[in-house]
């Protein structure tokens, strides 16, 4: 399934701004974002179903996916998951939620670009492309050098298989990473700890917008 990366949205209650992510959603979406992630690494499983269940009815068409649990994806009827190296394989996500889900798979090396199975996935969220407060890590970001790296090789590979780069994305730097070559940004405390998450996602989907423009007419 293509899917459309341009301002991808992830919300998540350690990050929501003191939100209702359903409204906070909502208020995203209606700013021009074009794909929602529900990230929540705490909840339990009858709360992630519930909120995940909210947030689908209240962005309408835009597709939800649920950041590793299949199974919340599955109960609460989202169009797909994102998985990260270390969550469930491809292979199982995709034959647990069937050939029509959308399957998303975290990046970070030019190494897992090469191993990343194409047959399986639909896009790849590459990063983290700057540093990140949203996230605990301990890798060094990748800047928009090491995602342009990424980006050719999964190019090499396939010609336009879709790629975002993820982390620490903002509207001083978006259009960085469109001109690194990614079809996107994915994005959390831009949006969710803005004054005015929809005035934001418009803003950034503008940025988004000019900078695809831009490196298509060079």
């Amino acid at each position: 399934m293509r899917v459309d990366l341009r301002l991808y949205a992830i919300v998540d209650p350690e990050t929501s701004g003191g939100h209702d992510l359903a409204e906070l959603a909502r208020d995203i979406v209606a700013g021009g974002a074009t794909l929602v992630q529900l990230r929540d690494k705490l909840s339990d499983t009858r709360t992630m179903v519930a909120r995940a269940r909210a947030i689908k009815a209240a962005i309408g068409v835009v597709p939800l996916l649920v950041n590793d649990r299949v199974d919340i994806a599955l109960a609460a009827g989202c169009e797909g998951v994102h998985v990260g190296q270390d969550d469930m394989m491809p292979e199982d996500a995709r034959r647990l939620l069937g050939r029509d889900a959308i399957i998303g798979l975290s990046i970070k090396t030019v190494a897992q670009a090469q191993a990343a199975p194409f047959a399986l996935i639909d896009y790849v969220g590459i990063g983290g492309v700057f540093g990140t407060t949203s996230k605990s890590t301990t890798s060094k970001p990748i800047g928009p050098a090491g995602l342009k790296a990424i980006v050719e090789e999964f190019h090499r590979r396939k010609r336009g298989f879709p790629t975002c780069g993820i982390a620490g994305i903002n509207e001083r730097n978006a259009a960085e990473v469109i001109a690194a070559g990614a079809d996107g940004i994915s994005v959390i405390s831009a949006l969710s700890l803005a004054p005015d998450p929809k005035a934001a996602a418009q803003r950034l989907r503008s940025i988004v917008d000019a900078a695809l423009a831009k490196r298509g007419r060079q």
